[in-house]
């Protein structure tokens, strides 16, 4: 079955190997040009294409009339979109003969949109999944193909919760890469009142507010830490501090929110929040990382416990 893929990032790489592994004729890839901006942790499609010789293009804009002439050229039976970075026009969606898939990192319909495995942590979710769908005009609205469901564990922080979801993608795409190739693919109809949709997140996005409980910092934390901009604040004088890790304990005093507090017996250091605080284990300052008792030392030369903003 041929088949033309737009595919970017580890989860690209997952599929394109699913697809290779089922059978499936990959004619050719569109990808994206590294940003020079962006820190790739990631893995190269365009690496493991000309590693088997699979033609790659990277076009700034795949919709134009001459990549829709060119897609329609090679005549694929199967479009896949393996977390592509852009909408496909319904010209492209409509060139293959036996459909066009994308796989989306939620269990569909709820977290449709950008970045759903940075949103589930930030809103503090237990479970999320893989999803297959059908792609249509709307972003995530398809009827699904199938799913696979990934246990969120309170560690996990966002690059661990990828992983996860790329081996998950390797399983269900095992299971319905075959339906495909023979005809007889499941659609399931999205339910559109449980479906819920979340756009992108910036590096702004990542800023703490001290009043909110010390959980919901601590899935902020987890959710944008390395490889991720990460989650930040800022000393009275201005400096900004990024918190790359730390943990949530319900214990509670009388400070303001934000409140450094030093803890000279446990050689420690918390963060006072809206319901309880955090334990800071690895923050950076100035371009310095401080990890655990170097981060009590930094503070404990404060003659008055700053408040962090």
């Amino acid at each position: 079955m041929k088949s033309v893929v737009f595919a970017y990032h580890n989860m690209g790489v997952a599929g394109l190997a699913a697809l290779l592994r089922n059978g499936f004729n990959v004619r050719t890839i569109f990808s994206h040009e590294d940003d020079p901006g962006e820190k790739c942790w990631f893995a190269s499609v365009a690496d493991w294409a000309k590693r088997r010789d699979i033609p790659v293009l990277c076009p700034e804009d795949v919709n134009k009339p001459e990549w829709i002439g060119h897609i329609a050229a090679l005549a694929p039976d199967t479009i896949f979109s393996f977390y592509y970075r852009k909408m496909l026009c319904q010209e492209i969606l409509d060139v293959p003969t036996a459909g066009a898939y994308n796989l989306h990192g939620s269990l569909l319909p709820a977290y449709r949109g950008r970045v759903p495995v940075n949103w589930v942590l930030v809103n503090g979710e237990k479970q999320t999944g893989i999803t297959l769908h059908n792609m249509v005009a709307k972003p995530d609205a398809g009827d699904m193909v199938g799913q696979k469901a990934v246990d969120i564990a309170f560690e996990d922080t966002a690059v661990i919760l990828y992983d996860k979801l790329c081996r998950a993608s390797a399983t269900l795409l095992d299971e319905v890469l075959p339906l495909i190739r023979t005809g007889r693919v499941p659609r399931i109809v999205q339910d559109a009142e449980r479906a819920s949709y979340f756009g992108g997140r910036k590096p702004e996005d990542g800023r703490i507010n001290w009043s909110w409980t010390a959980m919901r910092i601590y899935n902020l934390i987890r959710a944008v830490t390395d490889p991720y901009p990460g989650a930040f604040s800022f000393l009275p004088d201005g400096t900004k501090v990024f918190v790359w890790w730390g943990v949530p304990e319900e214990v509670s005093g009388a400070a303001e929110a934000g409140t450094v507090i030093v803890d000279s017996g446990k050689e420690s250091v918390y963060v006072e929040t809206g319901a309880g605080r955090i334990r800071l284990l690895d923050i950076e300052i100035n371009g310095n990382r401080i990890q655990n008792g170097a981060i009590w030392q930094y503070f404990r030369q404060y003659r008055n416990l700053p408040v962090l903003r």
